[in-house]
């Protein structure tokens, strides 16, 4: 039976892919490199340095993982502030689960930096949720099932009793690989798109009933 929540983030909980996109294409043109948003969407969901790297690996052009992820997120931060808000649902949503005493957590392969400054801005803090995990604490990111796998073990209960809520088909892939439940949210993939998931809505106001209720 159900006993836990698994949120990514970017997509979920906040829609901050315009934002670390421009951020991104800004710090590529400052190397000299005109990219477009369209270049990064095979990338998302992965993590920064494949957001950030993949493009980079495309174009067969020069990356210092470090330095350039710490000037996109320097961009991000200012381009962001006071122009994030929570999606459709999310604070609702978020106190269903809490009224059923399920436990939650925020599984995301952004930075640590990206997870405070967007939970920040959301007005949904870290200490929100039972627990986090960022691309940072694990080595193999999505659509591997680590970043699912670690969630369920700081909460103490079995991947198969988690529900995870995600927006990106790598996200989709590493939940099922975990062996959680999928909902599955619309929006940067189309509904057809998504193979493995148990649920699909678009957005968390419509989310179906079931999927909290097994």
């Amino acid at each position: 039976m159900i006993e836990a929540v698994l949120f990514d983030m970017d997509g979920v909980l906040v829609d901050s892919e315009e934002f670390i996109c421009k951020a991104a294409i800004v710090m590529f043109a400052e190397k000299g490199l005109l990219v477009s948003k369209e270049d990064f969407k095979p990338f998302t969901g992965m993590g920064e340095n494949r957001f950030l790297g993949g493009v980079a690996e495309k174009y067969g052009f020069p990356f210092d993982v470090e330095k350039d992820k710490k000037r996109t997120y320097e961009i991000y931060e200012n381009i962001t502030r006071g122009k994030l808000e929570p999606l459709p649902g999310v604070i609702e949503f978020i106190k269903k689960c809490k009224d059923k005493n399920l436990k939650i957590a925020v599984a995301t392969s952004a930075d640590e930096i990206k997870m405070h400054c967007n939970l920040r801005e959301i007005g949904i803090p870290a200490a929100t949720f039972d627990t986090t995990v960022n691309g940072l604490e694990v080595e193999r990111k999505k659509p591997f099932p680590d970043i699912y796998l670690e969630a369920a073990k700081r909460l103490e209960v079995k991947p198969e009793n988690c529900l995870v809520v995600e927006d990106a088909i790598s996200g989709e892939k590493a939940g099922k690989a975990a062996g959680c439940k999928v909902l599955a949210i619309t929006g940067s993939f189309a509904a057809e798109e998504f193979l493995l998931a148990d649920w699909k809505t678009g957005d968390l106001t419509k989310a179906p009933a079931a999927c909290l209720m097994w």
